[in-house]
């Protein structure tokens, strides 16, 4: 009776012997997800303004994660389109799209493919939105002041969010924005303003994304009239 008892113990968590091995049933669980009622805006963090503008500018690119090449079934361009493949709201560890750009991930292909990975800070603020539930919109004040026009505080962080996942390189189209001096250049040639004002007779940039504010076009007009300096 006590062998019988132990014998039922035994079988009823899975463990079966035959020819000399034990082998042992294991279960593998969907990953947590954060239920519907508990998701919320992370503070501060808005999706068009802060997260949105990362993945057009280092995923959405051409032959890559747009609409017309949704490269591995992914299309990074829209709010619909991220959170339906790859983001697991709540949980960034088993979210695909949080391993491809996290560099501490090894078991996966970093992104974006052969380019720079993404800043810390937009690491930052891509983790904590995808923990808080990975919502729409959110915290959207406009936090932009047309009186902060310094390259440091105001135009190299623009020019890194929205600009930097395609112009990373001498050879990408439009040329480089990585360092000072290119993006001095890019300003004093009239190109920076034209494209980011959507001007005739320049490309319209961000390329396929919003369109940077009047505030933030202000910033860089300003900036440029007062001759583009290392400030």
């Amino acid at each position: 009776m006590k062998f019988n008892k132990q014998w039922s113990i035994i079988t009823g968590i899975g463990l079966f012997f035959g020819a000399g091995t034990i082998s042992l049933n294991s279960c593998v669980h969907a990953p947590y997800v954060l239920p519907v009622s508990e998701r919320t805006y992370s503070a501060g963090i808005c999706f068009e303004r802060d997260i949105l503008p990362v993945f057009i500018s280092n995923c959405a690119k051409s032959g890559c994660h747009n609409q017309g090449d949704g490269a591995s079934g992914y299309t990074l361009d829209n709010y619909k389109d991220i959170v339906r493949k790859g983001i697991v709201p709540g949980n960034p560890a088993a979210s695909k799209i949080w391993e491809s750009v996290d560099m501490n991930t090894f078991s996966v292909s970093h992104m974006p493919a052969n380019a720079p990975g993404l800043t810390v800070a937009e690491l930052d603020l891509i983790r904590a939105w995808i923990t808080a539930g990975a919502v729409d919109s959110g915290d959207c004040a406009n936090t932009c002041d047309s009186t902060n026009y310094t390259y440091s505080g105001a135009i190299l962080p623009m020019i890194q969010l929205n600009c930097l996942g395609c112009h990373n390189s001498a050879s990408a189209a439009g040329g480089s924005l990585t360092d000072y001096t290119s993006i001095k250049n890019a300003a004093l040639t009239g190109r920076l303003i034209g494209d980011i004002s959507h001007s005739p007779g320049y490309n319209a940039m961000p390329l396929g994304g919003i369109q940077l504010s009047d505030c933030q076009v202000a910033q860089v007009t300003k900036w440029v009239a007062a001759g583009a300096p290392e400030n």
